[in-house]
């Protein structure tokens, strides 16, 4: 085979997979994940692995492959990924945000980020391995996974619940939204791990009333009842409640800040993260966003119903002070019912794996410092867990000072830069074979 320098590969493949369009609204519609994962299956077993395929709904379709270890008594480590991306609309973006696009020296395009990248990285790595004959230390279970940003339900949910022995082994696994540096002087990046995330409880908000005709005058009408109850719930400050991963990232800041914490205004400490604040702010307490609103059919004309969406994420170990304090703020006249609920996850900072991740990001990067946070949102992790699996977030990406990252995840200009890409390369190729 000829020689192929896997740094350049993650680019390309990072593009080719921007540009499959693989977007996930939730509805079931549309083309999926199928042209992506048929195109990574192809990639893989270039290198003579042999990789599955499963659809459990029509396009959603991931792909699954094993690589043996140097030491195959040892346990397996899954490194999973999901090949699905969010909508995006042209017209808000610099660059057509499916055509891959180099400029600036970044990659642009929805999923270089979330999570097309790491993808990317993974199957360079593993491609360049196999050409080379270079095992990993262990087994590793490759995932490229369908569905999950509508939930994992046809992706990393269907396979535990009907493929588990596919992950056979696996103690330990890595993914997405880890890994990436925040720095604070020249001489000094925290490079955050997930070692945590919220639980999720995507809801649907109920008020019903009186219908009738808008001319007239109603005191029982659910749009109204609905609002107030959405207005509550949008005002509402949940309490803060600080687990042990957000304690420990908290102290990981103040000692790089020379900052003294002061529990009751954690928010000045929070404020030097810049960008980064949004992410870590949210994982201080309980949230519940309002998205969505849905009622009436005619303007002069009171629906019966009136129903709202909300993003409502808990905190490890305090899912029943959510709940409770959910119904306080909205009230007897609201019905609330959940469209998709899901676990949180905390797991600890230590072990051998955590000292690898520590050590490669040190060889790449001398000024790297490892330490760990909670995830404000969720990931595929959450499935992997109900396998007894240890899960974090582990895509390493060296970042440049002022990027914000963190308003890359669903938003508008999703960009990624080479150079951070070509740095998660070495960094993953390091940790197979320390891990």
């Amino acid at each position: 085979m000829p020689q192929v320098d896997p740094q350049d590969e993650a680019v390309e493949l990072c593009g080719d997979l921007i540009r499959f369009a693989s977007v996930n609204d939730g509805t079931g519609r549309g083309k999926g994940e199928r042209e992506a994962a048929e195109y990574v299956a192809g990639k893989l077993a270039e290198v003579g692995l042999e990789p599955s395929l499963f659809e459990p709904a029509q396009n959603r379709t991931s792909v699954v492959a094993r690589i043996e270890g140097e030491d195959r008594s040892r346990p397996a480590l899954l490194v999973h990924g999901h090949l699905d991306v969010v909508p995006a609309q042209p017209k808000d973006w610099t660059y057509d945000p499916f055509a891959g696009e180099i400029a600036d020296g970044m990659l642009w395009g929805r999923g270089a980020v979330d999570m097309l990248d790491m993808q990317a990285m993974t199957l360079a790595v593993v491609r360049d391995r196999l050409r080379s004959g270079r095992k990993p230390a262990r087994d590793v279970v490759v995932a490229f996974l369908a569905d999950e940003e509508a939930g994992g339900v046809f992706g990393a949910q269907w396979l535990v619940e009907n493929k588990p022995d596919l992950f056979e082994g696996c103690t330990e696994a890595i993914s997405e939204v880890g890994g990436f540096s925040h720095s604070i002087d020249d001489d000094l990046r925290l490079y955050l791990i997930e070692t945590a995330q919220k639980g999720m409880a995507w809801m649907r908000l109920t008020a019903s009333g009186t219908a009738g005709h808008g001319s007239m005058i109603n005191r029982d009408n659910a749009v109204t009842t609905l609002c107030a109850a959405v207005a509550r719930l949008g005002a509402h400050e949940f309490p803060v409640h600080m687990t042990k991963t957000v304690r420990a990232f908290l102290d990981e800041v103040g000692g790089a800040f020379g900052l003294e914490l002061d529990p009751d205004d954690l928010q000045a400490t929070i404020a030097k993260l810049g960008p980064l604040a949004r992410i870590i702010g949210a994982t201080l307490r309980n949230t519940a966003t309002p998205t969505m609103l849905d009622a009436g059919y005619k303007h002069n004309v009171i629906p019966g119903t009136a129903s709202a969406m909300v993003d409502g994420r808990h905190l490890p170990g305090h899912a029943d002070d959510f709940e409770r304090e959910l119904d306080e703020v909205l009230g007897p006249d609201i019905v609330r019912e959940y469209v998709h609920y899901d676990i949180s996850l905390e797991t600890e900072f230590e072990g051998a794996l955590v000292d690898a991740m520590g050590r490669c990001l040190r060889a790449e990067d001398p000024g790297a410092r490892a330490v760990p946070y909670m995830l404000s949102g969720g990931t595929d992790a959450k499935s992997f867990s109900r396998l007894g699996m240890r899960c974090f977030g582990f895509s390493p990406l060296r970042l440049p000072a002022g990027l914000d990252f963190s308003g890359m995840f669903h938003g508008v200009d999703e960009r990624v830069p080479l150079d951070a890409l070509h740095f998660g390369v070495r960094v993953l190729d390091r940790f197979l074979d320390d891990c």
